[in-house]
């Protein structure tokens, strides 16, 4: 059993060592046949850099060019991986009859240029890169924020968001331009909040602005959160429209206010702040009753609520 085991042991020592060997021997002829020379066709990414101000890139220009080159094994291999990015400097682009176009002497030179010097460059697909542009239009509109606020308990957002910069420059085709009043933010959502707040979001490039671009991809939006306070305020009840030689009595002859403000503001509130009317020629109910409205409340409160809208009356001669 012992010998068994020794003779199974040196077997498999052996045939590790044969795919060692086996793999070496491998990888020593790809490298050779990597680290040769040859010919073949492979596609460049084309960047345009140093576009006119005054011009917009559609966006169904052209994109890649394919070339026949002569290089390594290795460095095909490399862009069969990845493609090479080759930037096209369009400040020199021709011009004729509304036609924008590059010459191959002159993106040819520009692709050479940015090709290492094992590399050679022997054919492009083409002869003349045409470009289609629009002419850029200016457009200011205002930010629409997509957010969700949610106070903790007995806390409020204080006035109006703040968002910097409030309005967004769109630069594009008129025809897109004026398809669009706002940009909106992505939707983000704050939860339990209990004190100020500052949060950077994203804009979102609205679908129609296929050819457009944005003056900034985030905004600031800002918030005040201050806690709130309750107090119930009795306010008069003041009845007007009454016939003439009359006098009314009303149950009851006060309405309970349920007023929301921050605690210092609410120190300084008091029933003169307010009016509840009761319109006696207004239309009344089944049940005769009038109807009450608060129509003056102060200012800097978050909300103002009257818990009764009806009163009972008698009404007399004088």
């Amino acid at each position: 059993m012992e010998q068994k085991e020794v003779k199974r042991s040196s077997d498999k020592r052996k045939i590790n060592i044969f795919l060692i060997f086996l793999l070496c021997s491998f990888l020593a002829w790809l490298v050779s046949r990597l680290s040769e020379t040859y010919v073949d066709r492979t596609s460049f990414d084309l960047e345009y850099i140093n576009v006119p101000d005054s011009l917009l890139l559609a966006d169904d220009s052209l994109k890649n060019l394919d070339v026949r080159l002569r290089a390594s094994g290795f460095q095909f291999l490399g862009f069969n991986y990845k493609s090479k990015k080759i930037e096209i400097d369009l400040s020199s682009m021709a011009n004729n009859q509304s036609k924008f176009f590059v010459t191959q002497l002159d993106f040819r030179k520009q692709i050479e240029s940015q090709l290492s010097g094992s590399i050679t460059l022997l054919e492009v697909d083409r002869d003349t890169l045409f470009l289609d542009f629009y002419q850029v239009e200016l457009k200011n509109v205002p930010i629409s924020p997509n957010i969700i606020l949610n106070p903790a308990q007995n806390y409020l957002v204080d006035g109006k968001l703040s968002i910097e910069p409030s309005l967004i420059s769109i630069s594009g085709p008129i025809k897109e331009l004026d398809l669009v009043n706002s940009v909106s933010t992505s939707e983000i959502e704050l939860n339990e909040i209990t004190e100020d707040f500052s949060i950077v979001v994203d804009l979102v490039l609205p679908e129609e602005l296929k050819n457009s671009v944005l003056s900034a991809k985030k905004v600031r939006i800002s918030g005040n959160v201050f806690r709130f306070s309750e107090k119930l305020i009795e306010i008069p009840v003041e009845v007007i429209n009454l016939p003439e030689g009359t006098q009314i009595k009303t149950f009851p002859n006060t309405i309970p206010v349920l007023c929301k403000a921050k605690i210092d503001r609410l120190k300084d509130i008091s029933p003169v702040d307010f009016k509840v009317v009761a319109n006696f020629q207004e239309q009344r109910g089944d049940n005769q009753n009038l109807q009450v409205s608060l129509i003056e409340k102060p200012k800097d409160v978050y909300s103002v609520q009257l818990m009764k809208n009806e009163v009972e009356f008698i009404l007399k001669r004088q």
